[in-house]
């Protein structure tokens, strides 16, 4: 650098005067080492991509967050829904693109670390390849179960299970969803046997756990809070270790008689790619916590049964820790094998 300086200040002082204005200011700028596009972040769009199909969690809590984001950084923040492989195409997405700071991902529990820990072979690993940026969201996932199944809470329900080996199936959103995982934790601490049903999202779960095609489902709260007030499911506990402010007439699966400490829920964040400059990040970051800190974004988080956070990157990096230990202990014990 220091080389090119003495080149470039050489060719300054025998120019013309009559150089123009522009050049000139060109020159200054390459002299001070700064990079204009970091120094102007962000001077266009920012493209914050959901790694779901529209109308999800990931998804309305993405399209909740962006109008405040783009009030905040002065450039229009829009959502793109890349689906795909339980998340996994659109963290690549992220993962590959410019570390600039205009490709953000919001990233949960499944695509940042689940997927990883059932199938090493996926070819990122995200608590490398990505950058935490802000914790955006918590919240708590619920056990349902069918109206027409003759329990009406986990006590029952267990003992009901234990009296039928396999004989009680349990829906989730999919193999390596957060409600799988909770789903084996509590086959194992419960020491009952169920029968995991897959299935593509919250929604077909629910629809067949209202139709008493399966027994059990583990949703997110935001997902079944329509089925459980209307009567079509039974909501027999949260999965957390506490009473949840966002359902307190649910009890915690974490307050049951041996299954004291369940605590399983779900999260998001906002990440960039690992090698994004420090001050683009803490820019953006910024600017998370003053969204999240909106009362009409807080309002909206809760009606999708999470609390919004708006802690820092390294808040979330030890939580994001903490959460992968819980995981890599349920798949292993459930030997939890990727589709």
């Amino acid at each position: 650098m220091a080389f090119l300086n003495k080149i470039v200040r050489t060719a300054l002082n025998r120019a013309p005067w009559r150089t123009s204005a522009l050049c000139a200011c060109a020159v200054i700028a390459l002299l001070g080492g700064a990079s204009p596009a970091q120094a102007a972040y962000p001077d266009k769009p920012i493209t914050l991509i959901v790694p779901f199909t529209p109308g999800g969690s990931s998804d309305i809590i993405a399209r909740s967050l962006a109008p405040v984001l783009t009030e905040e950084l002065k450039q229009p923040v829009v959502i793109e829904n890349v689906a795909g492989a339980g998340g996994v195409v659109g963290t690549q997405r992220v993962v590959r693109s410019a570390p600039d700071g205009y490709t953000v991902l919001l990233g949960s529990g499944s695509e940042i670390l689940i997927n990883k820990i059932i199938n090493p072979s996926i070819s990122y690993d995200a608590t490398k390849d990505l950058l935490p940026v802000a914790f955006v969201a918590t919240g708590p996932m619920v056990l349902l179960a069918s109206p027409s199944l003759p329990v009406n809470n986990v006590a029952e329900m267990l003992k009901l299970a234990a009296s039928k080996p396999g004989g009680l199936s349990y829906g989730s959103a999919g193999n390596g969803t957060p409600m799988h995982v909770a789903g084996e934790l509590l086959k194992i601490r419960g020491n009952v046997a169920l029968t995991h049903v897959p299935y593509r999202g919250a929604s077909p779960a629910l629809v067949d756990l209202m139709g008493g095609q399966i027994d059990l489902a583990i949703s997110t709260l935001s997902a079944a809070n329509g089925s459980i007030k209307a009567g079509r499911a039974k909501a027999l506990a949260t999965t957390g270790a506490q009473v949840s402010d966002l359902a307190p007439n649910i009890p915690p699966l974490g307050k049951q008689p041996g299954l004291a400490g369940f605590d399983l829920g779900v999260w998001f964040g906002l990440f960039l790619p690992a090698k994004t400059p420090s001050d683009v990040a803490q820019k953006l970051q910024a600017a998370a916590q003053k969204a999240l800190a909106n009362p009409e974004v807080r309002k909206k988080f809760a009606e999708q049964g999470v609390t919004a956070s708006g802690e820092p990157a390294d808040s979330l990096r030890k939580f994001m820790a903490g959460e992968a230990e819980k995981y890599r202990a349920v798949v292993k014990a459930a030997n939890i094998k990727p589709e």
